[in-house]
């Protein structure tokens, strides 16, 4: 019985696997990504560093897109945008607090200088100067009374120097009858002062019942109108906003010019005198040609701006206070002239523009990654440039040397770095 047990023993030790020679036959896991990361490694950061250094990023050329111009575009040196202001412009009220009787102005109406706009209620005003003018004629009354007594008091004095030499008086009534003369003279004298003051207290009122009248300040064009008949009006905001402040808003059309805020490190390229052409943005075929008034000594911390006022050389009915314009600066010397036939569109190098299928498409660049738009070409213009139809925001770039690239790479979202 114990042998066979010996030999079922043995048998089952034969059938056992020996599992310590498969550990040393196949290496560990984690022994065999360290050989490889060994390996490989520093192959990935080779190419990780390559890329990284921006020696594998597409080196391309931008072009700006410019506005279409019949300019030659080589002698516009700064293009901005701004608005159309008026100098001379006022909001006309009155100098004294009363109701609006009558307003003789509408909006767009055309006023010379020291036309009436309107008339206030002037029945204080009238009263007052009736007063004044009664007090004169109060005044001027007792003077003629003082002048009566001035006569009766000179012929008593006569009287009595007569009598004096008789010896029928005395010299104290001598005395005394002259400075009775004396002091009626002086009260004579302290009217006509009055009559001075009562007079200028006249002008006074006059003054004030002919500020009831409201004029124009200068010729100009009526732009608002903020008062009715009725209302009342004041030169300072009071009534808790049921009092007018004013009658109307007059402009000087004479006085409109172009501001621009120019960015601060392109400012070195304005100077004043320089010729420039304002486009207004409700009219974009007209170009009206300008030049710089002045720079404005000081900046704009906030925005990083310096403004920069332009006058127009000629005067367009067509340029109304508050319009948006965009505005191109050219160098010294360059002639402008007025055009009303600027095409539409915008001008790209024709290096910038693709042609698959039949389609045009250019290649924006937008923080330094590429976007493929199409679009649609208008013609070639004198200058070499491609016109396009499209519409771009301010200060779009396209890739301008498309010829010299391999468009193979070209994808949408691609980035890019600019050499120019």
């Amino acid at each position: 019985m114990t042998d066979s047990n010996h030999e079922l023993e043995q048998k089952v030790q034969g059938l056992r696997i020996d599992r310590s020679s498969g550990r040393r036959k196949f290496p560990r896991p984690w022994l065999v990504f360290l050989i490889i990361s060994v390996i490989v490694g520093p192959s990935l950061f080779a190419g990780y560093w390559f890329f990284l250094s921006g020696r594998g990023v597409l080196e391309v050329e931008a072009a700006p897109v410019r506005a279409a111009t019949s300019q030659v575009s080589d002698s516009t040196v700064l293009e901005g945008t701004g608005y159309v202001v008026a100098r001379r412009q006022t909001t006309v009220s009155s100098k004294t607090t009363g109701r609006v009787e009558v307003v003789y102005v509408e909006e767009g109406m055309v006023v010379e200088d020291n036309q009436l706009l309107a008339t206030l209620d002037d029945t204080r005003q009238q009263t007052t100067l009736e007063l004044a003018l009664a007090q004169v004629d109060e005044i001027l009354a007792s003077i003629k009374e003082l002048d009566v007594q001035i006569k009766q008091a000179e012929l008593d004095l006569e009287r009595v120097n007569k009598l004096v030499v008789d010896n029928m008086v005395s010299q104290d009534r001598v005395d005394q009858t002259q400075l009775r003369l004396d002091g009626l003279v002086a009260q004579k004298q302290r009217l006509e002062k009055s009559v001075a003051v009562a007079q200028k207290n006249v002008t006074l009122r006059e003054q004030e019942l002919d500020d009831t009248n409201i004029r124009a300040p200068f010729k100009g064009v009526v732009i608002a109108k903020a008062a009715q008949p009725g209302e009342m009006i004041s030169p300072i905001s009071a009534g808790g906003g049921f009092t007018r402040t004013g009658i109307c808003t007059i402009v000087d059309m004479d006085s409109i010019e172009v501001q621009v805020d120019v960015n601060e490190k392109y400012i070195n390229r304005v100077s004043p005198g320089q010729p420039a052409t304002v486009t207004l943005v409700s009219y974009p075929e007209t170009r009206l040609p300008a030049e710089v008034i002045a720079i404005i000594p000081t900046a704009d911390r906030a925005r990083s701006t310096v403004r920069v006022r332009i006058a127009f050389l000629e005067r367009d009915p067509r340029v109304l206070p508050d319009m948006g314009v965009k505005v191109s600066f050219f160098e010294e010397g360059t002639t402008i002239e007025a055009s009303d036939d600027i095409p539409l569109g915008v001008d790209v190098p024709p290096s910038a523009v693709l042609l698959e299928d039949g389609l045009h498409y250019v290649w924006l660049i937008e923080s330094d990654k590429i976007r493929r738009k199409k679009v649609e070409v208008i013609t070639s213009t004198s200058v070499g440039m491609t016109r396009l139809v499209d519409d771009f925001e301010r200060g779009a770039r396209v890739v301008n040397n498309l010829d010299q690239l391999d468009l193979a790479r070209f994808e949408n979202g691609l980035q890019v770095k600019v050499v120019n």
